[in-house]
């Protein structure tokens, strides 16, 4: 198996096949290279299969034929989604990864000239990480002995020890929020004719209130900043702030959770965003105000592995037209989207190349039937459209019913995590959710695994006051996992 990988990676170097042999050695001779050719194979015959080709009568020519013809129609890799695969049709190698076919198209190679790069750099980044999780192996005999690796292939990322070296840049507004307590004696939630829920107080009179928490640097961006920064992974933020003390004071915050500031822009003579929480038992009314910042897209100094997007202003049109040219620039940058209010009223059309360039989005299940116009009982319609939109990763959440998740060819649900107690305050429940799986994926997990930690954040968040106080580091989550109930697992969803 050695010498198939070493074909695969386009090795000539003798030395590199006599490294894989030896890791295969150093890991008890366990197989750990057979099982890599066993997924190579299934994943490309259920791609093959998923293209309406035969894996056993198809040509190479074929099945290249149809895979660029594939991501050329979605500008994306929706069925493609692992992006290591490099397989064996007749005698000729094929890449399955998307940037390798998108490269192909845009420099019009032909079949005899089409490139590999990037798959295998993938392909050497798998070997490296699984050689590096299995228990008998250990990273600096794995990096000594890729030492040898083809001159042609960069040294990949160890996943196993990406705490230190995966990169996840949030965007969106931040602001600050005063959380306001209501008195249930005073205040009350009534219906009106159209049975709409409205919250009332008592008109020109001064009704007493609870108390108030002043709480700095929130957003969805910035919830998710935190939450990913707790979780072990290294966070930056885009955001827009005044150069008021308020501004100030949240810097300073984002700091000490560890947080990369140097993409934040302080703009001289303007305020901070500042929103009131009214809350009513663990119902929340949030009153808002957006400054008019200027959103000028600046390219960071550094290639995060992550872009991760969620609420911002309607005024930072020309800046998303940056985003998406440094991402095109970019094509291993993944983007995680969590659409904000001025996405969803800017239509899916105007961002139909955000949609395309998207990796993994999350939304709600009213959201999921707003953008995509499908009825709302039907979950497997609803993420059939995301995907066609471009992400190849699609998360719907529903409320009390838990959430479910489209990828790799198949349609799971995960239930709630049990909560210990009554919410306190449902803020921030949400971020925590969708950040939490980018940050898993950051970290080198599965998403089967990132989809089992969000529910356990978001559930611990509610029970605390504001986006971001209950917010757990990954410890954490992984004692709140191992007890669990027997109930809380991923299941396939045939609905």
């Amino acid at each position: 198996m050695a010498h198939m990988l070493e074909r695969l990676l386009g090795s000539t170097d003798p030395l590199f096949a006599t490294a894989l042999v030896k890791l295969e050695q150093s890991a008890r001779s366990e197989g750990v290279d057979v099982r890599l050719i066993a997924d190579i194979t299934h994943t490309a015959h259920q791609i093959m299969r998923t293209l309406q080709l035969d894996p056993a009568n198809s040509t190479a020519l074929e099945v290249y034929s149809a895979l660029r013809a594939h991501v050329a129609k979605t500008e994306r890799e929706e069925l493609l989604t692992t992006d290591y695969i490099i397989f064996i049709v007749g005698r000729e190698l094929i890449s399955f990864n998307a940037v390798d076919l998108l490269d192909d198209i845009r420099h019009n190679r032909q079949f005899t000239s089409r490139t590999f790069d990037h798959a295998r750099r993938a392909l050497l980044g798998e070997i490296t990480h699984r050689y590096t999780v299995h228990p008998s192996t250990h990273e600096p005999t794995v990096r000594a002995l890729l030492s040898k690796e083809p001159n042609n292939i960069e040294q990949p990322v160890v996943k196993e020890k990406v705490m230190a070296e995966s990169y996840v840049l949030a965007i969106g507004d931040i602001f600050t929020d005063a959380f306001i307590k209501l008195n249930e004696e005073v205040a009350r939630v009534e219906t009106d004719e159209n049975g709409d829920k409205r919250l009332s107080l008592p008109l020109g009179s001064k009704p007493p209130y609870d108390g108030v928490d002043i709480v700095q640097g929130v957003g969805p961006a910035p919830n998710a900043a935190v939450s990913t920064a707790r979780l072990g992974v290294k966070t930056g933020l885009v955001s827009f702030l005044g150069d008021d003390q308020v501004g100030k004071d949240a810097i300073e915050y984002l700091k000490t959770e560890h947080i990369l500031t140097d993409s934040i822009s302080m703009q001289e003579g303007l305020k901070t965003s500042y929103y009131y929480v009214l809350r009513y038992g663990a119902e929340r009314t949030i009153l808002v105000k957006n400054e008019a910042f200027t959103y000028t897209w600046v390219d960071p100094a550094e290639e995060p592995e992550w872009v991760y997007l969620a609420l911002i202003s309607d005024a930072s049109w020309e800046f998303h037209e940056g985003l998406l040219n440094y991402l095109e620039a970019h094509p291993n940058v993944k983007l995680a989207f969590q659409p904000g209010t001025f996405h969803f009223k800017w239509g899916v059309e105007k961002l139909a190349d955000l949609y395309r360039r998207t990796h993994i989005i999350v939304l709600n299940r009213e959201e999921a039937v707003d953008v995509t116009g499908q009825p709302y009982d039907s979950i497997r319609d609803l993420a059939n459209a995301l995907h066609e939109l471009g992400p190849q990763k699609v998360v719907i959440t529903d409320g009390p019913s838990g959430s479910y998740a489209s990828y790799d060819f198949k349609l799971v649900t995960i239930p709630n995590y049990p909560d210990p107690a009554p919410p306190t305050d449902r803020t921030g429940a949400g971020d925590a959710f969708a950040s939490t799986i980018v940050a898993a994926l950051a970290l080198g997990e599965t998403m089967d695994t990132a989809l089992t930690w969000a529910p356990i954040n978001s559930a611990s968040v509610v029970q605390k006051l504001g986006a971001q106080a209950g917010l757990l580091h990954r410890e954490e989550v992984e004692k709140f996992l191992a007890e669990a109930p027997d109930w809380y697992k991923l299941t396939d969803f045939e609905g």
